[in-house]
C-alpha cells in the first residue's frame, strides 16, 4: 500500500475526531495531568528511512526520506527520489533552531519552506515548551497545548496518556494541520501521516525495514 493512500486511511479514520474540534479551546474543560508525561512519544529517530509521497496543490513527489540524529544532537531530513535527485535537505535544531541546505526551485518558496518546517516540527516534537503548556481534556481524551509562535500545536492522547492518538496544529479557531504518528518501534514510528485542511497539502510516509 502506497504511504499516500494510508496517509488517507489513517487520516479519514479520525474525521469525526476533526469536525468537534473547532472552535479550539471552547469545547474543553480544563484537565490536571501532568504536561511532561506527553514527551514519552517524542520520536527517538537515530537513523529511520521512509518511502515518501508528498501531494501539494496537484503536484505530486514521491522518494525516499532520511531522518537522522546527528552529533550535536540536531535532526536532518534529506528528501530525493528514487534516483538520488533531491528535493530537499533540512536541519532541525536540539533548541528549535532550522536550516535549509538545499531545495529543488519548484518548492523553493517561503510559504511552502515555512509549511513543511512548521509539519516536521509538529513530528519531531522540539519545539514544546512544557512550562507554557496547559492540559485540557474533552470525550474522555487529553489534550496537551503548547503555544507556538503563531498558533498551538497539539497532542492528544487517551484518558491515561499512554497512547498517542493524534496531533495537530491550530489557530486560535480552527484546526490547520491534521498528523498521525503509527506503530512505535523502538521510539520510532513505522507510519506518519499529515494532512492540511486549508489547502491540499499531504505529505505520507511508511518506514523501510533497514
Amino acid at each position: 500500500m502506497y504511504p499516500y493512500r494510508i496517509t488517507y486511511l489513517i487520516l479519514s479514520s479520525c474525521l469525526l475526531f476533526i469536525l468537534s474540534c473547532s472552535p479550539v479551546h471552547k469545547q474543553m474543560q480544563s484537565a490536571s495531568a501532568d504536561v511532561s508525561v506527553v514527551q514519552k512519544f517524542k520520536p527517538a529517530f537515530t537513523v529511520a528511512l521512509y518511502k515518501t509521497t508528498v501531494d501539494v496543490v496537484g503536484n505530486h513527489l514521491s522518494g525516499l526520506l532520511l531522518i537522522k540524529k546527528m552529533p550535536d544532537s540536531s535532526t536532518r531530513m534529506v528528501f530525493s527520489n528514487e534516483m538520488g535527485l533531491g528535493f530537499f535537505d533540512f536541519e532541525f535544531g536540539a533548541n528549535g533552531s532550522f536550516k535549509v541546505y538545499s531545495i529543488i526551485k519548484k518548492m523553493n518558496r517561503k510559504s511552502v519552506i515555512k509549511t513543511l518546517r512548521h509539519d516536521f516540527e509538529l513530528v519531531l516534537m522540539n519545539t514544546l515548551d512544557d512550562s507554557k503548556a496547559i492540559v485540557k481534556t474533552k470525550d474522555e481524551q487529553l489534550y496537551f497545548i503548547f503555544p507556538q509562535k503563531k498558533g498551538y500545536n497539539y497532542y492528544i492522547t487517551n484518558a491515561g496518556a499512554t497512547e498517542l492518538v493524534h496531533m495537530q496544529r491550530a489557530s486560535s479557531k480552527k484546526p490547520i494541520v491534521d498528523a498521525v504518528m503509527k506503530n512505535f518501534v523502538n521510539g520510532i514510528p513505522d507510519t506518519i501521516g499529515i494532512s492540511h485542511k486549508t489547502f491540499e497539502f499531504n505529505i505520507g510516509l511508511k518506514k523501510i525495514e533497514q
